[in-house]
């Protein structure tokens, strides 16, 4: 008997650790409306205790009210309605003291086709969580179609004008036009992109395809490309570690992470980026550094952040890189920072784990 008693208070333990790992707020009520457990989420978000909740009535302890006023327990009526139903919606209500919360039940009857309402089961969500995700997705939507009006409507202008007047061009003009045509194509194609990267982070579905990686290699590869583009090449110097350990990593992700920091340290900072790649604990750490201004310690939590574009002077862009690279170093099982260089300048530091491909894919 005592074994019985002691299992079973393992398993009640056991369920109350669940619950209170669930991110959304957990209300468990009898048909009747009698608090049976709230998780530590509920508690946080409504202010009411386990304790006081528990054995209460709902419309006493969590007291919902839809926007004209009407309680939401009554129009619940877990004993009513249709014996079939077993999900009530997402719905905004309020708490008495205004508080805005998106509240959904799932009913569990007995049996499951047609019985009795055995537990009504809620969740709870932020209100005003919910509010700035959707003003953050207003703000994308706005701050892209911005970014694209101008590409297109520079394609569309030379475009018209070559259809208009062709032969009226010299082949250089016609040339030069195409040009612009040409990276202006490009560049909503790299908005697109970034489009498409913020999506898959905010949505958890990024992809990462692990291949051995030479990070050195991408980094000289990186530099190359810029210098042919146009940059000086004294404005970049390289420091790889001797023997790096193996890394298994999303080549194309990688190309990705290193261009856009070592974009942002040219674009933003000055003198000499330095690209350090070095062995650490638990993986490979690789460096990003300029001697520009930096970034005061006050602003280095918003830097990841969507649209943060740092310098208004030097403003351009959509202000989403920062925010894809920490996504796609994350998705890896790394970690990034920011500080301030020995320099003066920003330093961008991300680490990322080495080992076999299964150690890889399970950090």
């Amino acid at each position: 008997m005592h074994g019985a008693d002691t299992d079973g208070r393992v398993v009640a333990a056991a369920c109350t650790i669940a619950i209170d790992d669930l991110p959304d707020g957990l209300i468990v009520a009898d048909r009747f409306g009698q608090v049976l457990a709230v998780n530590r989420a509920a508690v946080r978000l409504t202010g009411v205790s386990c304790e006081r909740a528990v054995g209460r009535d709902m419309n006493e302890v969590f007291p919902f009210r839809d926007h004209d006023g009407r309680e939401w327990w009554k129009l619940l009526d877990p004993e009513g309605g249709l014996r079939t139903r077993s999900r009530v919606p997402e719905r905004p209500l309020h708490l008495p003291g205004g508080q805005e919360l998106y509240v959904a039940a799932r009913l569990t009857r007995e049996p499951e086709r047609g019985g009795e309402v055995e537990r009504v089961t809620i969740t709870l969500r932020d209100g005003g969580a919910r509010a700035r995700l959707e003003r953050s997705r207003a703000d994308l939507v706005s701050t892209v179609a911005h970014e694209l009006r101008s590409p297109l409507t520079s394609v569309k202008g030379f475009t018209a004008t070559l259809l208009a007047k062709w032969t009226r061009f010299t082949d250089e003009q016609k040339r030069v036009m195409l040009e612009t045509v040409n990276n202006d194509a490009d560049r909503v194609t790299r908005l697109i992109t970034e489009l498409l990267d913020v999506s898959r982070i905010e949505s958890g579905r990024l992809e990462v395809r692990r291949q051995v990686v030479d990070l050195p290699a991408r980094a000289r590869r990186l530099i190359a490309g810029r210098v042919a583009a146009g940059d000086r090449e004294e404005r970049f110097h390289l420091i790889a570690g001797d023997d790096l350990p193996e890394t298994w990593l999303d080549q194309d992700k990688i190309d990705q992470i290193l261009g856009n920091l070592v974009e942002n340290a040219v674009r933003h900072g000055r003198g000499t980026v330095t690209i350090q790649i070095e062995t650490v604990g638990w993986g490979v750490a690789v460096s990003v550094r300029d001697e520009g201004e930096g970034i005061e310690p006050a602003l280095a939590p918003r830097v990841f952040r969507q649209f943060w574009r740092g310098n208004s002077r030097r403003r351009g862009g959509t202000g989403l890189g920062l925010f894809i690279v920490k996504g796609l170093v994350e998705a890896h099982g790394g970690t990034i920072t920011v500080q301030r260089a020995p320099e003066g300048g920003a330093e961008f530091r991300f680490t990322v784990p080495t080992g076999t491909p299964d150690f890889a894919l399970s950090s």
